[in-house]
C-alpha cells in the first residue's frame, strides 16, 4: 500500500501541473460517475489528507480518490501514450490544455461537495505531513488505549493520518521498541512518534523511502522487508508476523510487522503468529528496493 509520503508527493506533483488549469474534458470510468462531466471547471488545487487525495474544483466539488494497494495517478502531455497499465484499469481521466491526469486502479473514486469533504476524511487524526500535525494530540490519542500494541496503534489512521507500515516498522526498530509492546509500556512514547514523523518527512521531501542512509538496493531499511535475514546491528534473525489494527483479529486491516527480537526489547509476538520466511518476504521485499515503487505523481484509510 502506498504510504502517506507517496500520496503527499503525488498531490504536490499534480497540484504543480494542474492547479489553475481549466478542464477540457473529464472521463469517469466508474459506474456511479459514468455521466459526470466537469468540463469547463477550473482546478483549484490538489491536496493530500493522510493517504487520501482531494482534487478541488471551482464549481464547489471535490474529487476524492484513494490508492489503497495499487492505485496511482500519472501525468502526461497531450498526445503522449499512456503507460500506467491496461486501459481497463483506468478509473479517471482529467484533461487540460497542458496536461492529462490519468488515475489507474484507484480503489475509491467519488465526487462530493467541497464543503462535505469531512464526510470522507473527517475521521482521520492529525496528518503526519500536514499543517494540522499536533504531537500532543497524537500522544494523547495513543495513550487512550494503553493496552493496545504500539505497532497496531501507529497504523490507526484515526490517530495518525498518513503513517504507513514502512515508517512504523523502522521507527520501532530505531527506537528499540518491540511492536508488540502495549502503548502504556513504551518508555518514550512522544520520542517514538517524533522519530516516525521525522522519518516520513525526510522520505517525503527527499523522494526516497530510506531509513539506513544507504540508497543501494536491498540496503534501504533496517528490518522492513528483511524477514529471515540477519539483523544489521546484532545478527539475530529478523522475525515477521501479522499485526491487526483490531486486537485478536487478522484481516484486511492487518499489516505485516517486522522486528529484531534482540534489538527491540519488549514482548514477543503471540504464539503461532510468527510467519515462515517465505511467506513473510512475499510482497514486503518487492517494496524494499527490488522493484520500482510508485513515485509521486503515480501511485492507502
Amino acid at each position: 500500500m502506498p504510504e502517506g509520503d507517496t500520496v503527499w508527493r503525488a498531490a504536490r506533483r499534480m497540484d504543480a501541473a494542474l492547479a489553475g488549469a481549466r478542464l477540457l474534458s473529464t472521463d469517469f470510468r466508474v459506474p456511479h460517475l459514468a455521466t459526470a462531466d466537469l468540463s469547463g471547471q477550473r482546478i483549484i488545487e490538489v491536496a493530500a489528507r493522510g493517504k487520501h487525495l482531494l482534487t478541488r474544483f471551482d464549481g464547489g466539488l471535490s474529487l476524492h480518490t484513494h490508492f489503497r494497494m495499487e492505485g496511482s495517478w500519472h501525468l502526461y502531455r497531450p498526445g503522449v501514450a499512456w503507460s500506467g497499465g491496461p486501459a481497463w484499469q483506468i478509473r479517471v481521466v482529467l484533461t487540460t490544455a497542458e496536461q492529462v491526469a490519468v488515475g489507474y486502479r484507484l480503489a475509491v473514486v467519488e465526487l462530493l461537495a467541497t464543503s462535505r469533504e469531512q464526510d470522507a476524511v473527517g475521521h482521520l487524526g492529525p496528518d503526519v505531513l500536514g499543517a494540522d500535525w499536533d504531537l500532543d494530540v497524537v500522544v494523547a490519542a495513543l495513550r487512550a488505549t494503553p493496552q493496545r500494541q504500539i505497532g497496531a496503534a501507529l497504523l490507526d489512521q484515526r490517530i495518525i493520518a498518513g503513517l504507513g507500515n514502512i515508517w512504523r516498522t523502522e521507527a520501532c526498530f530505531v527506537a528499540g521498541v518491540s511492536p508488540w509492546t502495549p502503548v502504556g509500556d513504551v518508555p518514550d512514547l512522544p520520542g517514538l512518534v517524533r522519530r516516525a514523523q521525522a522519518m516520513i518527512r525526510t522520505g517525503a521531501h527527499g523522494g526516497h523511502q530510506v531509513t539506513t542512509g544507504s540508497m543501494r538496493p536491498g540496503e534501504e531499511h533496517w528490518v522492513y522487508g528483511r524477514a529471515g535475514r540477519p539483523c544489521r546491528r546484532c545478527g539475530s534473525r529478523i522475525l515477521t508476523a501479522d499485526q491487526s489494527r483490531i486486537p485478536g483479529r487478522v484481516d484486511d486491516e492487518s499489516r505485516r510487522t517486522t522486528w529484531c527480537p534482540r534489538c527491540q526489547a519488549g514482548p514477543a509476538a503471540p504464539a503461532g503468529a510468527v510467519a515462515r520466511r517465505g511467506r513473510a518476504n512475499r510482497g514486503a521485499e518487492a517494496r524494499s528496493g527490488r522493484v520500482r515503487r510508485p513515485d509521486a505523481g503515480e501511485g492507502g484509510a
